[in-house]
């Protein structure tokens, strides 16, 4: 199993003493931990291997969601006070590690991101239906997590994830997913990015519009992209 994760201390900059930090950078567990018995357990024995306050810098794409699970569950139960940083990215199953935080800081900068989750399957009808009954169960997992940080309505968060939805720091923090931003610093403007509601919203007003010369479809098609980014 390639290593995802680092355990290091740091220099405390108030001269107190050395900081714990845990730095999960890249695909969160590229082979899956479904049946590995021994990643987990050297992960969990690092992690226990100190005490106190812990930091954990996230910039991840996420990955496997089940390694995210033990993740996010061995961080909730760590005696010491978790502080999640994302400096980068926490997307997908890396944003469910996220949610261990009890304090959850994004980088002005940042971005987190949640969608439904994904699996591949072949066989016949039964297992497409099985497959997308898993599916729907693993969904309801990580909206278990999403909604303990929160706050929010599963009808709600199952919304945004069936939207796929981009937050920056400012959007993430209004709808509790972090909880400020690294440094204090003022986060931009807040935006929330659905790639499907873009995209009907982007047809729906093609569909309405009245048909154009040809020599102007492609400044038409511009000005209703322009309008659409205004608007999201």
């Amino acid at each position: 199993m390639k290593r995802f994760w680092e355990f290091r201390n740091q220099k405390s900059q108030d001269g107190g003493p050395d900081e714990r930090v845990l730095e999960l950078n890249g695909t969160i567990a590229e082979e899956s931990w479904f049946g590995d018995e021994v990643t987990p357990e050297i992960f969990k024995s690092e992690l226990l291997s100190g005490s106190g306050p812990i930091t954990v810098l996230i910039n991840s794409p996420g990955g496997d969601c089940i390694a995210a699970s033990q993740i996010y569950t061995m961080l909730k139960e760590y005696g010491g006070e978790v502080t999640v940083k994302v400096d980068g990215i926490a997307a997908s199953a890396a944003s469910v590690v996220a949610m261990a935080g009890d304090k959850v800081l994004m980088s002005p900068t940042a971005l987190m991101m949640i969608h439904n989750p994904s699996t591949i399957a072949e066989g016949d009808h039964r297992d497409m239906a099985k497959a997308i009954e898993v599916l729907a169960e693993v969904k309801e997992s990580i909206i278990n997590a999403y909604a303990l940080k929160t706050g929010l309505s599963r009808a709600v968060l199952s919304h945004l994830m069936d939207d796929e939805t981009w937050m920056n720091a400012k959007k993430a923090i209004q709808l509790r997913f972090a909880d400020g931003t690294i440094g204090d610093a003022p986060p931009a403007e807040a935006y929330a990015y659905s790639k499907a509601s873009c995209q009907a919203s982007l047809i729906n007003r093609l569909k309405d519009s009245e048909p154009a010369p040809a020599g102007r479809d492609v400044r038409r098609l511009y000005d209703e992209l322009e309008t659409l980014k205004r608007t999201i």
